[in-house]
């Protein structure tokens, strides 16, 4: 039996999990440029999984929020090692994008459905 597209892209999402983990991995253990040049890998694999789910909104708007969460999380690290953790005002401003993009989906996109998928 042949997996679908959707099935093949939650397989293949898992990687983008070790790499999330490997890069707060190295922020805590405070491996600065190893930290930092693991962002380029997993914002590229994020905005990937986001672009190959565009024409399903549930899967869109969470990678969207994802991706979001990424760039936050990245912004936070960058600043906890270059600027003396100035940037945390920018994180958030990321995190916070990243809500409004699940919120949209779930109480104006996903309430047209009649409930929550």
């Amino acid at each position: 039996m042949q997996e679908t597209d959707s099935r093949k892209i939650d397989k293949k999402q898992n990687i983008h999990i070790v790499m999330w983990l490997f890069k707060d991995t190295c922020w805590v253990l405070s491996f600065k440029w190893l930290g930092l040049i693991m962002i380029i890998p997993t914002l590229s694999v994020a905005l990937y999984f986001t672009y190959k789910t565009r024409n399903n909104n549930g899967d869109l708007f969470h990678n969207l929020a994802i991706c979001s969460w990424i760039i936050a999380n990245a912004t936070w690290m960058i600043g906890d090692f270059l600027f003396n953790d100035t940037l945390r005002p920018y994180a958030a401003a990321f995190f916070i994008i990243g809500l409004l993009f699940v919120a949209y989906f779930y109480l104006i996109l996903n309430s047209k459905n009649n409930g929550f998928t």
